[in-house]
């Protein structure tokens, strides 16, 4: 398994090992779940963190709030890339009025804002709503495709 990729389990939080060829499927070796839905992750002020350091895979987080017009403009297009990236990159949601310790970590005066990790540390972020095709590219330009 010398291409195994840690993946964590969105339903209980267990750190999986994955054959590179299992990527995309496969179901947590705790709790039996699927590693990957398709849907977006929503994440929690408790397992951000657990999210973002501990999956080998890159993680992007949508950064966003209930009242904000943008931020449910985006959510299709978000929802979008969940499904098309899937085994790829962890699409995640963080509702930033829920978790406002993370917010204020990251600095988040604008929502939506994306931020892109790897390896636990923030690569790039954006803020405001964007196509898809924009996304993808944005995507592309970090090597993720």
């Amino acid at each position: 398994m010398a291409d195994a990729k840690h993946v964590v389990c969105p339903a209980c939080g267990a750190v999986n090992r994955l054959p590179a060829e299992r990527l995309g499927g496969g179901n947590c070796g705790r709790c039996g779940q699927p590693l990957f839905s398709g849907r977006p992750l929503d994440l929690d002020e408790q397992g951000f963190d657990r999210h973002i350091g501990r999956n080998d895979l890159p993680v992007l987080v949508d950064f966003w709030a209930e009242w904000c017009g943008p931020c449910k403009m985006m959510a299709p297009v978000f929802e979008q890339v969940a499904r098309d990236y899937s085994g790829r990159l962890v699409v995640a949601k963080l509702e930033t009025e829920r978790a406002p310790g993370v917010s204020a970590r990251f600095g988040i005066r604008s929502i939506p804002t994306l931020i892109l990790f790897s390896g636990g540390r923030e690569i790039d972020r954006l803020s405001g709503a964007l196509p898809a095709d924009q996304l993808r590219q944005w995507l592309a330009g970090h090597g993720i495709r």
